[in-house]
């Protein structure tokens, strides 16, 4: 039977780095470093990098192979109720095969009591783990503490960036609405004051025409009259019977220039000058003011928006 040591052992192999916890769905990364699949994809997204925790290689694509070999090992090491968080973990120099007791300061890293030793390592500083541990996490927690409270200072500063953007938008939203309806305003005063010229000029044409029309049909009454004699005349000038033709002159009581009254044709012009540029805009624009002015202006708007 093999003895707690040498479980223990091989139940090492079936601990993640990460979670110190037996492997759940383990994978395997391109340099050959095997993690839990949960935790090495939320150290990625915390970095926002692809790198492996242990040998730090970088890669540039997020390559998982499954570990079912690994998973089966882990599984096993579940069924015989070790529980690696329940105490200390103790990991093994790969070089001296020695427990690792110390931290070294100076290279971040941990080794052992012959690695202190070693050339590589003189005049680093070393801590043994425990106080090592203590001194990194009460730095961990001072960062944490402070980083905590910028959150908050931010968290109150995203607050009343929030509110301000919603104060300009309230404003912009009530502007817009101004200038909606002052514009649906403003078409509605030139519509109506384009019907009312529109009716001016038509009244002012009518005016002007009447006489005029009516003096045209005058003249073209006396043309009637005219030609009707012209044609009396001719048929007389045709008569060969002089005596026929003379008793036909003497009942011409008297000639037609006695008869049609002279005529001349009227005019009159329209006053195009109050229908036209610049009078016409200039009466316009003016009376649309007036009528804007007596409504709230921007300035009231905005002073209003800024107490909301």
């Amino acid at each position: 039977m093999a003895s707690k040591g040498q479980v223990e052992s091989w139940t090492e192999e079936t601990i993640c780095s990460i979670c110190l916890d037996f492997f759940t769905d383990p994978v395997s990364l391109e340099c050959g470093h095997n993690f839990c699949r949960s935790c090495i994809t939320r150290c990625w997204e915390r970095e926002e990098r692809n790198s492996c925790q242990e040998c730090r290689e970088v890669f540039a694509e997020r390559t998982l192979r499954v570990n079912r070999a690994l998973a089966n090992l882990a599984e096993k090491a579940r069924n015989i109720n070790l529980n690696p968080k329940g105490k200390e973990s103790k990991l093994h120099c790969e070089e001296h095969e020695e427990e690792l007791k110390l931290f070294c300061e100076t290279d971040k890293t941990l080794i052992c009591l012959i690695c202190r030793d070693a050339q590589r390592h003189r005049e680093h500083r070393f801590l043994p783990i425990k106080e090592a541990a203590k001194i990194y996490m009460d730095k961990i927690k001072s960062s944490l503490d402070s980083l905590t409270k910028k959150k908050s200072d931010f968290q109150e500063k995203e607050q009343q960036q929030k509110e301000k953007i919603s104060r300009v938008r309230k404003q912009a939203d009530s502007v817009q609405s101004h200038i909606t309806s002052q514009f649906a305003k403003l078409r509605q005063i030139i519509a109506e004051k384009e019907q009312s010229l529109l009716r001016d000029l038509r009244n002012e044409e009518a005016r002007i025409l009447n006489p005029m029309e009516k003096n045209l049909r005058e003249i073209q009454k006396s043309i009637r009259f005219i030609q009707e004699e012209i044609s009396k005349l001719k048929e007389q000038m045709d008569q060969k019977d002089s005596v026929i033709f003379l008793k036909e002159e003497a009942r011409q009581k008297r000639r037609i220039n006695d008869d049609v009254q002279e005529l001349s044709a009227t005019d009159e012009a329209l006053p195009v000058g109050k229908f036209d540029h610049p009078y016409l805009w200039n009466t316009v624009l003016r009376e649309t003011l007036d009528a804007i002015n007596r409504g709230k202006t921007y300035k009231d708007l905005f002073l209003q928006t800024q107490l909301l």
